[in-house]
C-alpha cells in the first residue's frame, strides 16, 4: 500500500488563526494530500507571541474537509483530564466522520518551559505513568461501556461515554518518543502507530520501526516519519513509513511558504 502524506503546522504567530488553518486544510484535501496535523501547545520560545488552540482549531478543520485525516501531532495529554479528553476526542470523531487521529507523547518543558511555568508535572517519569493511566481511561471510554478505574492519578466511577467515536474500537492513537528510548516503543507497540521524533536518517527510522515491529503482535499499524518540504520520502517508505509528514519550521513560518507547499502537492499521490 502507498504511503500517505500530511501537513504537519505548528498553530503560532501567522497560523495562529483558526479559520486560516481550516482553509489551508480545504485547499490541502483539494491538492491531494491526505492528511493535515497540527501541534499542540500552550507557549512557544521566542520569537513566536501568537498561539493557537490545537483542539478549536481542528474542529474547524473537521467542519470543512470530508476526506482528509487530521489530529493533534503530538499531544502532551497529561496536561488534561482523561474524562473530558474522552468527550473531546468522541465529539471531534465524530464531527470528522471518523477522521481523528489522536497523537500522543510526553512533550518536554524544555522549548518553552510549558510544564514548569504552568504548574504542571514536570517529571518524565511521573508524566509516562500518567499519560499510561490516560490511555487507560480513554481506551474504556470510547467503549461505550460503563467505565470503573481507580488508579495512581484518575478516578472514574461508573461512567458511561457516550455517544463513542465513529472509529471502532476507538480513535487511533500514535504515539511519539525518542527512538533511543525503550519506553515510548513499548507503549506505541501497545497502540496503533509509532511516530519516532528526532531522527537524522531513514536509517535510524528503519532501526526504530524493526524495533516496535518485533515488540507487536500483528493487526493494522502505522509508523510515521517527518521530512522537510520538498524532501524525497523513498528511503523512508522503503524504511517501513506508512505517513510521511511535511514539517514547518516555526522559525520561518508563513501563510505562503505554507501555501506553495501544499499546491505543489503530496510526493505520494
Amino acid at each position: 500500500m502507498d504511503p500517505r502524506c500530511a501537513l504537519w503546522l505548528p498553530l503560532f504567530d501567522a497560523l495562529a488563526d483558526p479559520l486560516l488553518v481550516a482553509r489551508l486544510a480545504a485547499e490541502a484535501e483539494e491538492a491531494g494530500w491526505h492528511g493535515l496535523f497540527v501541534w499542540d501547545h500552550v507557549r512557544w520560545r521566542e520569537p513566536v507571541t501568537h498561539v493557537a488552540d490545537p483542539w478549536i482549531t481542528l474542529a474547524a478543520i473537521a467542519s470543512t474537509t470530508s476526506a482528509l485525516r487530521f489530529g493533534p501531532m503530538v499531544s502532551a495529554i497529561t496536561r488534561r483530564r482523561p474524562v473530558k479528553l474522552a468527550r473531546e476526542t468522541a465529539s471531534l470523531d465524530l464531527l470528522g466522520g471518523g477522521r481523528l487521529v489522536l497523537g500522543v507523547g510526553l512533550g518536554s518543558d524544555r522549548f518553552a518551559g510549558e510544564f514548569s511555568r504552568t504548574g504542571e508535572e514536570c517529571d518524565d517519569r511521573v508524566r509516562g505513568r500518567m499519560l499510561d493511566e490516560s490511555l487507560e481511561v480513554l481506551r474504556a471510554a470510547w467503549s461505550g461501556e460503563v467505565v470503573h478505574h481507580r488508579g495512581e492519578h484518575y478516578a472514574v466511577d461508573g461512567v458511561r461515554f457516550l455517544p463513542r467515536p465513529v472509529q471502532r474500537p476507538g480513535v487511533p492513537v500514535w504515539a511519539a518518543g525518542f527512538p533511543g528510548n525503550s519506553r515510548p516503543m513499548r507503549r506505541a507497540a501497545r497502540l496503533d502507530g509509532f511516530f519516532p521524533v528526532n531522527l537524522t536518517s531513514a536509517g535510524e527510522f528503519a532501526d526504530a520501526v524493526g524495533k516496535v515491529e518485533a515488540l507487536r503482535s500483528g493487526g493494522p499499524f502505522d509508523y510515521v516519519c517527518e521530512v522537510e518540504p520538498g524532501a524525497d520520502v523513498t528511503p523512508f517508505v522503503d524504511a517501513g513509513a506508512t505517513w510521511c509528514l511535511t514539517a514547518f519550521d516555526p522559525a520561518s513560518l508563513s501563510v505562503d511558504h505554507v501555501r506553495g507547499v501544499l499546491r505543489d502537492g503530496p510526493a505520494v499521490r
